[in-house]
């Protein structure tokens, strides 16, 4: 039996589990960086975008 896991499920799931259980080290923020490049691909992308500019505003000052 074939059990077919997109790549993105898999690295949200080792990132997930890494900071979870073994605390922050190099090997896991490379995990997390390419499961943040695969999201990009995904129909996530404009709202994870509209929502860091808009945390970024807040932080910043600025309103639009």
């Amino acid at each position: 039996m074939t059990v077919s896991l997109p790549l993105v499920l898999v690295l949200g799931l080792i990132a997930w589990s890494a900071i979870k259980f073994l605390g922050v080290r190099v090997w896991i923020v490379v995990v997390i960086a390419l499961f943040g490049f695969l999201l990009s691909r995904t129909f996530l992308a404009p709202a994870i975008d509209s929502g860091t500019r808009s945390g970024v505003d807040v932080v910043n000052g600025t309103h639009h």
